[in-house]
C-alpha cells in the first residue's frame, strides 16, 4: 500500500508518504452573499502538497469579498499597533488580541525591530510587550525607539555663559595691575604712604590673582583642575584677607601709638604687617594641604540630576574641608569688619578703617548670598555661581579700597599733600 500511486483523471495523483498519509488538498472558499440574498461558497484558490514548488498555496485575491461587499481584509485584531515607546499591556478579560498601549517610563525605549517588518509573526508584529532600559550614558530620542548617548553639561569656554565669565576675569585682572603701577608711580605720595605702600602692592598683587584664578572653574573638569582649584581659590582669598586685617589693626594701632605715653609704637613698624599676612595665609595653606592630602577632589560624571544629561563635575572630595576652607575666610573677614567698624570714627588721616568696612561688609554679603544660591542651582551652573561669587566680591574690594584714593591721586592731586593731611588730622 506504501508503494501504491494512482493517478485520477482530473489530472490529481494519490500516494503515501513514509508515515502513511495521503497528500493534503484543500480548496479555498470565501463565502459570498450573492444580490439575491443567497450565501455562495465561491472557490478562491487551494492548497495541495503535491502540488509543484511555489503553487502549494495559491489564492485569486481579486474575486474575495468580505462583509458589505468589501475588497478590503477586516483586521483579525481590536487594538492598533503599539508605536515606538510604548509596550502593550493586555486588557483584563479580553482576548488576547485585545490590548493598550502603555507609554514607556523615562529613560526607556521599546527594542522591537519587528514592529517595521511586513514578515513577522503576527504578536511580535503589533508591538513590544515591555520597555528597556538605557545604559546610564545614554538616553532614548525623541521617538524612544532607540538610545542616543547623553550630551555632556559642563561650563564650557566654547558657550555663552564661560565666554562671557573667561572674557570678564581676564579683563578684570588688568584692573588692579593698573592700579599697582599707578602707585609705584605716586610711591612718594602722601595718600599712597598713608595706606602702608607695600602692603597695599601686596593686596593689588592677590587681588589679580583673584580674579584669574576663576579661570580654574571653566572648561573641562580634568582631574588637575578639580585637584587644585579651591586649593588655589582659598589661598589666594587667604592672602588678599591677610592683607586686610592687617591693614586693619595696623591702622588701630598707629592711632594708638599717637597718644602719650603709648607703648604700642614698637608694633608700628613693617615686620607687624608681614607676620599677620603671613599667619593668616599658612593657616588656609595647611588646610589646603591637609585637604588635599586626606580626601582629594576628583573629576565624576553625575548621570542622576538632570535626566538625558551627563554633568561633568569635581567631587570636592570632602564637603566638611571645603566649608572649613570658606569658614576660614568667613572668620578672617568678621574680624576685619568688626575692628574696622568699631575704629571708622578715627581722624580722616585713618580713615582706612572706612574703607575696610565697607569692602568686609561686601565681601561677607557676596559670600552669604552664595551658599543657598548654590545649594539650589544645578550642574554648570554651580560652578558659574561660584565664578560669579569671586568676580563680585574681589570687584567689590577693588572699589571700596582703591578707588576713592585713585580719585584722589588722579581727579583731585591738590588734595594729595602732606598739609592737607594734617589739616584734616588737626579738624
Amino acid at each position: 500500500m506504501k508503494k501504491v500511486r494512482i493517478k485520477m483523471n482530473v489530472g490529481r495523483e494519490i500516494y503515501f508518504d513514509e508515515n502513511g498519509d495521503p497528500p493534503a488538498v484543500y480548496d479555498i472558499v470565501n463565502w459570498q452573499l450573492s444580490p439575491e440574498g443567497i450565501i455562495k461558497q465561491v472557490k478562491v484558490g487551494s492548497y495541495d502538497t503535491s502540488a509543484s514548488p511555489g503553487e502549494v498555496y495559491t489564492i485569486n485575491s481579486s474575486i474575495l469579498r468580505w462583509k458589505n461587499d468589501d475588497t478590503q481584509v477586516p483586521l483579525s485584531i481590536c487594538s492598533q499597533r503599539c508605536p515606538p515607546g510604548f509596550w502593550r499591556a493586555a486588557k483584563e478579560g479580553k482576548p488576547s488580541c485585545c490590548f493598550e498601549c502603555i507609554p514607556c517610563s523615562l529613560g526607556e525605549i521599546t527594542n522591537d525591530t519587528c514592529i517595521y517588518q511586513t514578515k513577522c509573526k503576527m504578536g511580535k508584529a503589533w508591538g513590544s510587550f515591555k520597555c528597556f532600559k538605557c545604559p546610564w550614558d545614554q538616553w532614548p530620542n525623541s521617538e524612544k525607539s532607540q538610545c542616543l548617548p547623553k550630551d555632556l553639561d559642563y561650563l564650557s569656554y566654547q558657550e555663552p555663559l564661560g565666554t562671557a565669565l573667561a572674557v570678564i576675569s581676564i579683563l578684570s585682572s588688568l584692573t588692579p595691575d593698573i592700579i599697582l603701577r599707578l602707585f609705584i608711580m605716586e610711591k612718594s605720595t602722601p595718600v599712597v604712604k598713608a595706606n602702608n605702600y607695600s602692603l597695599s602692592c601686596l593686596l593689588l598683587i592677590s587681588l589679580s590673582l583673584c580674579f584669574l584664578c576663576s579661570l580654574a572653574f571653566i572648561g573641562y573638569p580634568q582631574a588637575e583642575n578639580c585637584l587644585f582649584r579651591q586649593a588655589i581659590f582659598g589661598m589666594v582669598f587667604g592672602l588678599c584677607i591677610s592683607c586686610i586685617l592687617a591693614k586693619t589693626i595696623i591702622v588701630v594701632i598707629a592711632f594708638m601709638a599717637t597718644k602719650p605715653n603709648s607703648n604700642l609704637r614698637k608694633w608700628t613698624k613693617p615686620w607687624v604687617c608681614y607676620v599677620i599676612v603671613i599667619c593668616g595665609f599658612m593657616a588656609q595653606f595647611l588646610l589646603s594641604i591637609i585637604w588635599i592630602s586626606l580626601a582629594p577632589p576628583f573629576p565624576q560624571y553625575n548621570a542622576e540630576t538632570k535626566p538625558g544629561l551627563i554633568i561633568v563635575e569635581c567631587n570636592d572630595g570632602s564637603p566638611a574641608a571645603f566649608w572649613t576652607m570658606l569658614g576660614y575666610l568667613f572668620l578672617l573677614a568678621t574680624i576685619s569688619f568688626v575692628v574696622a567698624f568699631l575704629a571708622r570714627k578715627l581722624p580722616d588721616s585713618f580713615n582706612e578703617a572706612q574703607f575696610i568696612t565697607f569692602s568686609m561688609l561686601a565681601f561677607l554679603s557676596v559670600w552669604i548670598s552664595y551658599i543657598p544660591a548654590s545649594i539650589s542651582a544645578q550642574g554648570k551652573y554651580v560652578v558659574a555661581m561660584e565664578v560669579f561669587a569671586i568676580l563680585v566680591s574681589s570687584w567689590a574690594l577693588v572699589i571700596c579700597m582703591f578707588f576713592p584714593k585713585c580719585f584722589i591721586i588722579i581727579f583731585r592731586p591738590h588734595l594729595n599733600t602732606k598739609e592737607n593731611i594734617m589739616l584734616k588730622d588737626k579738624g
